[in-house]
């Protein structure tokens, strides 16, 4: 079993400045290659009547050969007393930009490769500059070619200024600065005695100091939740949370949280089919656990240990995304994205700057985002979502986004963003806008003899949904006989009434909060009780209805279990008499008045 380190590199730069002849002297400088390959190399070279170029030992393949360019991102394997290495070639040309994001998103460090002699092209510009949106901060300028310039110090210097200036400007503090020849081996491996004004290291010197990532299983517990299973056969009663643990390691007696729904719990056993009896499990292990207090999650939902540092929780955050859709990436069009298990509805916020793939033109004036562009940009989900930002953990850190079925983008989370409330922005303009008739709520509160209200009625007991329901049907009933304005509609019917919109499939629950809330601000408005119930429900969907029947009352009945973390109900009853209990609440605020009974 190899217990070396590894690390991944990944080498950009513009075509023809000889990043492919680095990588291939660093093959043969660390006796990585294949033994006769590079012999052969050099044979294939006399035979065509080729000289013989370092970057054929990577550009394998006849069309490249022809074309002279790397069309496909490369990995290579070389390795260094300290520990093995992946370096990455990414392509240069400009055709093959979606290989070079593809390939550089891999990567703990970077490698940026400028020719000495042709000095700071635009490309090396941009390509600094996607190396800045993938998040790399380990980044190193090669300064290749010295020997077309007679290894002139003053050309390095200038180009090392210019440069860091440059990279400054998108965040990136250069590590270091290393004048080279890669056709001739000066600073690869061994030191130049062409440039005995450098004295820094020589770029295998270079790698082997590059701090690397540490071992999933160092990292923090991040376990998305896949399923949850339930054995009822034999009398066995378990409900067993499974999922695959992409960082960290989980015991027994661990605490943890569900993210996004903050549910807490201990884990109790850790299970998995036909294996002998564990109290442990590791990183990218397949696996299951049972809780010691049954809470009720969903899958999509992040576990993680309680006493580790938490992952971010936030439905607005910037991301860095390479568009692939038949159509454009546009504001205000809902999306899905795919982050570990969950699946969350999504829209485009805000876009800072665009990377052109047809031209790799730096745009900030662009409003939507074309195909194959590379995009920073700022994102919004329907409600709050767990992620690391990708330079902490890259697994939850990378989601896809979904349009019409198709997978249209892939990309990196850099960090949540604080931004104003869009919810509460659109109720106020809501408000601002709302046309109201001459009757008011006083006049209706004769007329009918009772007080709006919206009831909400919920429980985190896991076979308590049609209970509810029932409840919820019998309050509307009695409420009926005593000639109240009473409507019981349940949060599941909002979906049927607005199923023709395709991208309800996986928005369905959120947007039956929302429709819900906003049919709520109607009925209380009309002076009537407004009655539903929402099995499970969260702290964020329960200040999500509270804000949408504003301005007026919500009234939020906990039955059994409490599913909440933090938001407080207006009432915790038992099952058996809660329609009762309900309506003294009801006469206690005075919604319905005693003397009308």
């Amino acid at each position: 079993m190899n217990t070396r380190e590894q690390m991944n590199i990944v080498i950009v730069g513009h075509v023809d400045h000889g990043k492919s002849t680095v990588i291939g002297r660093l093959l043969a400088d660390t006796g990585s290659l294949p033994e006769g390959k590079l012999e052969s190399v050099k044979e294939y070279c006399k035979k065509n009547s080729r000289p013989f170029e370092y970057a054929f030992l990577l550009d394998a393949l006849k069309d490249e050969q022809a074309q002279g360019i790397t069309i496909d991102t490369a990995r290579c394997f070389f390795k260094t007393e300290s520990r093995d290495y992946i370096i990455i070639d990414a392509p240069g040309h400009i055709e093959f930009l979606k290989n070079m994001v593809t390939g550089a998103s891999r990567a703990e460090a970077a490698l940026l490769v400028i020719d000495a002699k042709e000095g700071i092209a635009e490309n090396s510009k941009r390509h600094g500059h996607i190396v800045a949106m993938l998040g790399i901060k380990q980044v190193v300028v090669l300064v290749n070619k010295m020997d077309l310039v007679d290894f002139d110090e003053n050309v390095y210097n200038n180009i090392r200024t210019e440069f860091t200036r440059f990279l400054n400007k998108i965040n990136i503090n250069p590590v270091e600065f290393i004048p080279m020849s890669a056709f001739d081996g000066d600073n690869v491996a061994e030191k130049s005695s062409r440039a005995k004004w450098y004295d820094g290291p020589t770029v295998l010197e270079q790698l082997d100091v590059f701090e690397n990532k540490k071992e999933n299983s160092e990292l923090p517990l991040r376990m998305p939740v896949q399923d949850i299973y339930k054995f009822t056969g034999e009398g066995d009663d378990r409900r067993i949370v499974a999922g695959t643990i992409l960082s960290g390691t989980i015991r027994t007696g661990d605490k943890v949280i569900f993210l996004p729904s903050k549910k807490k719990s201990t884990i109790k056993s850790i299970e998995g089919f036909n294996v002998k009896h564990r109290d442990t499990a590791y990183a990218d292990e397949a696996t299951g656990v049972t809780l010691s207090t049954q809470i009720y999650i969903q899958p999509g939902e992040l576990m993680v240990k309680a006493d580790e540092k938490q992952p971010s929780l936030s439905s607005c955050f910037k991301v860095n995304i390479f568009w692939v859709g038949k159509a454009p990436f546009v504001k205000n069009k809902n999306y899905k994205l795919k982050i570990g298990n969950m699946k969350i509805g999504v829209k485009l916020l805000e876009i800072s700057s665009i990377i052109d793939a047809a031209e790799l033109q730096i745009d900030t004036f662009k409003d939507q985002v074309e195909r194959h562009d590379v995009a920073e940009c700022i994102l919004e989900t329907v409600k709050p979502l767990a992620f690391d930002s990708i330079s902490d953990i890259d697994m939850t850190g990378r989601f896809v986004i979904v349009d019409n079925y198709e997978i249209s983008g892939g990309g990196i989370i850099q960090h949540s963003v604080d931004n104003e409330n869009t919810l509460i922005n659109y109720i106020e303009d809501r408000e601002f806008q709302w046309e109201k008739g001459t009757i008011t709520s006083a006049q209706r509160n004769t007329a009918y003899g009772h007080k709006s209200k919206f009831i909400v009625i919920t429980s985190g007991n896991e076979g308590n949904e049609s209970r509810i329901q029932d409840v919820a049907k019998e309050l509307e009933e009695k409420l009926f006989k005593m000639n109240y304005n009473a409507y019981y509609l349940g949060v599941g019917s909002i979906l049927q009434s607005i199923a023709s919109d395709i991208v309800l499939d996986y928005r369905g629950r959120d947007e039956q909060i929302r429709h819900i809330g906003e049919l709520a601000r109607i009925m209380t408005d009309s002076g009537q009780i407004f009655i539903t119930t929402v099995f499970n429900l969260d702290d964020y969907e329960a200040e999500k209805l509270k804000l949408l029947n504003q301005p007026h009352d919500i009234l939020v009945i906990n039955i059994g279990e409490s599913p909440f973390d933090s938001f407080k109900p207006d009432a915790c009853i038992p099952i058996e008499g809660s329609v009762d209990r309900v309506c003294d609440i009801l006469k206690n605020q005075d919604i319905i008045l005693e003397y009308y009974l």
